[in-house]
Parts: structure tokens; sequence; C-alpha cells
């Protein structure tokens, strides 16, 4: 496949009756999905500041310090795991509109858990809630985007998720640095609620009605999305054309137009966790205290915003560079930042502590004296380049690829296979980094990451389709083809 990065999946381009989409309506109904992303990213940015507030509180039932911090911040991943085998299920079954409509009860239903909690198994379970509506809409709002959008605008509308998820983890660092707590959760509830009452009003997608034969509907659902000049008829053909009315049998999946695709999106989303991400964000605050900034929380608001703005450009010129290359320049930047972290590391640390010792602190303070301060600004200039070299590629890429390589038909099971494997790789990349900092040292371990970071640009230069440009339909066929 990496001859074929730069060229068309098929001969053909979409119809020429793009000219005469309007895209105004469409745009709304990709504001309505992408609520739910900022509601994800709400979720993800309030433990930062939350655990900050409640590690000194006076009240021992709420206290979050060591363990139960460490649990407060990844049981959202757990949820979230088990939100995406839910929402694989809901996907197909009920339809990508209601089950975002859905996902806003647990979003809601969780930060009144949490406003109300008097004791520390009550935030755990209010965050596990949240995290299981951050799993059903980080796998239904790409797939309703993707299904809705034409190829013109796919990929900007698909990069959107994530730079939603960003600007909510942004939010909820800014909002979290004048909130209390119980505020803050209070402010996160709101973009759920907004997307409830705005997905009201918008269609389901039409390619879900058409493999439900309900025609007309679909054709409402195309008028409304690309108004009333553009082509509806032709853009139904081509959905029909692959459109199978049978059911998933386990037995199809022996079909390479099924398991390839499956195959990739897994691996992308293995990829994107063991590139080092939750590491890198563990050290943030530590770096920057080093490099003389005091504010850890202004720390966090800097690294927030570094994400927010290389997203956006991302989103801006998906369309006209295509994936793969994205993929390419963001998987070289990580590497060569995290192996300047991992050299970082091994000339601030005395050569016993960076080898036994995996609390970060002990060995950050057991340096050389002198030696962290005066190249702080390496890993100042590391953390950098790494969080804009994520956020410009693997970021938001593999969010966008597994909404647009996976056959109708297999859409919901291979996306809710692709988010558990996501979250369940977050938790363990999570859980289990202290310990391998202290089986790898810190050095050994940025540069592992480093390492795979290089084997996520093999991967993409060998596996990855470019999709740019191409119908869901023609994509579809290409799987079906080799």
């Amino acid at each position: 496949m990496a001859a074929e990065e730069s060229r068309p999946l098929l001969g053909h381009s979409a119809s020429d009756s793009g000219a005469r989409v309007r895209d105004t309506k469409l745009y709304l109904a990709a504001f309505a999905a992408l609520l739910g992303p900022l509601s994800f990213g709400f979720a993800l940015g309030c433990s930062s500041p939350v655990i900050a507030e409640l590690g000194k509180i006076g009240d021992p039932d709420l206290r979050l310090d060591g363990d139960r911090a460490s649990w407060f911040g990844s049981v959202v991943t757990l949820g979230a795991a088990v939100g995406g085998v839910l929402g694989g299920y809901l996907v197909d079954k009920i339809g990508r509109k209601l089950s975002l409509m859905l996902c806003s009860v647990p979003y809601v239903l969780g930060y009144i858990v949490i406003i109300s909690a008097h004791n520390v198994w009550m935030l755990y379970f209010g965050r596990m809630l949240t995290g299981l509506a951050s799993g059903v809409t980080s796998l239904v709002v790409p797939v309703y985007i993707s299904e809705v959008s034409h190829p013109k605008v796919r990929g900007m509308l698909g990069s959107c998720v994530q730079l939603m998820v960003v600007t909510g983890i942004l939010g909820a660092y800014v909002a979290g640095i004048t909130l209390k707590w119980r505020w803050l959760a209070v402010l996160c509830s709101f973009p759920s609620c907004i997307m409830l009452l705005f997905m009201s009003f918008m269609p389901e997608t039409p390619r879900f009605l058409l493999n439900r034969n309900k025609r007309a509907e679909a054709v409402a659902a195309l008028c409304f999305l690309r108004g009333p000049h553009a082509d509806h008829e032709w853009e139904c053909q081509q959905v029909e054309a692959r459109v199978q009315e049978e059911g998933l049998n386990l037995s199809e999946f022996k079909n390479p137009s099924i398991y390839r695709p499956l195959l990739i999106g897994v691996a992308l989303m293995f990829f994107q966790q063991i590139t080092g991400i939750n590491a890198v964000m563990f050290y943030a605050e530590t770096i920057f205290e080093e490099a003389n900034f005091k504010d850890s929380r202004m720390a966090s608001v800097v690294v927030s915003s570094i994400q927010v703005c290389f997203t956006a450009v991302a989103a801006l010129i998906i369309d006209k560079t295509g994936r793969k290359v994205l993929l390419y320049i963001s998987g070289l930047i990580m590497a060569l930042s995290t192996a300047l972290f991992g050299l970082y590391f091994k000339m601030v640390l005395p050569n016993g502590n960076n080898s036994s010792n995996s609390d970060v602190w002990f060995t950050l303070n057991s340096a050389s004296p002198g030696t962290e301060s005066s190249i702080s600004w390496l890993a100042v200039v590391s953390l950098g380049l790494f969080v804009a070299g994520f956020a410009l590629g693997w970021g938001p890429v593999p969010w966008l690829l597994i909404s647009e390589i996976f056959p109708l038909k297999a859409r919901g099971i291979s996306s809710g296979a692709c988010v558990l494997t996501n979250w369940g790789m977050a938790f363990l990349v999570t859980k289990e980094f202290h310990d391998l900092i202290g089986f790898l040292t810190s050095c050994g371990t940025f540069w592992l990451f480093s390492a795979f970071c290089c084997l996520n640009v093999i991967f993409t230069a060998f596996y990855v389709p470019e999709t740019k440009g191409q119908t869901l339909e023609q994509i579809e066929a290409y799987f079906g083809r080799i």
C-alpha cells in the first residue's frame, strides 16, 4: 500500500454535483455532534484541577491522595472501554443520532453524583459514568460525522472530533483555576445538555437509513445536509450499491474486506496510546516547574493550548495533505522528541537513581545540583515538540480513519473493538507507567516510546491506505479488491 499513498483508492472521484452542495446545515449537524467530544474533553480535563483541590481538602472521606488520585484519574478510561463496546452495539441497533442523544444521560448523571459526593466511592462512580458516556461518544461521533459528510470536507470535520476533545480539556483547565470542584462539575455538564437539545433537530445519517430500507427518510436527510439542489438521487444510488441487507455473521470476519480494515483500525488505536502521550503529559507539570514555571496549573493551560492550536492546523490542512502525510510527520516529530526526553533524563539523573527508582519527584530532586536547571530547556522543548507532533497527526487522524475504513454492516462492531483497544491501552499505560520506569529506567522508557513512534511510521507506510477525496463506498470497494 505504500506506493499508493499519493493517489486515490479508485480511479473515480466524487460526483460533479458537489458544486451545487450547500454545507451550512451540514456544519450545523456536525457542530451538534461535536458537542459530544467537547463533553468528553471536559470529563478528561476536570480530573487535574479536581485532584489538585481534593488532595488538600480537610474531609478525609473526599481527600484524593496517592492511590486514590491515581484511580480517580484512570477509572474514567475503564468506563470508556465499556462505553466503546456499548456504543458499538447501540450505533447499529438504534442508530447514530439516538445513540448520541442517549449518551447525554450518563454524562449528566455522572456529574450529579460527583456534585453530591460525600465519599471517594461516589467520586469514582461519577467518573465511571462520565467515562461510559465518553466511550460511547468517542465511537459514535466519528461515525456520525463521516456518514453525513461528503469527501471534500470529511477530513476537516472528522479532525474536529479531536479538536473539540482538546478544547474541552483546555476549558476544564482554565475553569479549574477559578471554580471550586463542585461548580466545575456543574460547568462540565452543560455541553452534553446542549448536545441533547441540538441533536433532537438533526437528521439520522443517510447511510443508516438506507441500510434500514428507509429511502424516503434518507433522501430527506440528504436534502437537509446538502441543500435542495444537490444530486440526492446519485448519492443514494452510490450508497445502495454497497448496502447489504443481511446481518453480520462471525464467519464473515474471514473476508479480507472486513478483517483487514479491522486489523488496521485496532493497530492504529494501539499505536496511538503506545506513543507515550499519557507518560509525557504525566511529566508536564514537573518539567515546567523545573524551568521555573511556578504555577503548575498555568503549565497545563500552556500544554493544552499547544494541543488546540496544532489540532486546528491538522483539521485545516488534512483534506489537502492527506491522512498519511500527517501521520508520517507526526510520528517522526514524536520519535525525535521522546528520544530527546530520554537524553534529558540520562543527563539529569545519576546512574543509581536512573536505574532503580520510579518516583519522578525523588529522582529529579536527586539529580546533580544545577544539572536539571541548566538543561531544563531541553525538557521544555521536547515536551512542546511532542505535544505539537501528536496533535498534528496521531491525535486526530486515527479517529478519523476508523470512521472511514469499515464497511457499513461492520461499522459498529469494528469501531467498538477499536475504542475498546484504545481505552484499554490508555488504562494500562496510565496505571503501569511507574512500574515501567522502575524496570527500564526513565531514559530507557522514553527511548522505548521513541522506538514505537518509529514503528508507527513504518506501519503507516505499508498498511494504512490514503482515504483523501474518496467516498465511504469507494473506500469499502478498495478493501474488497485487495
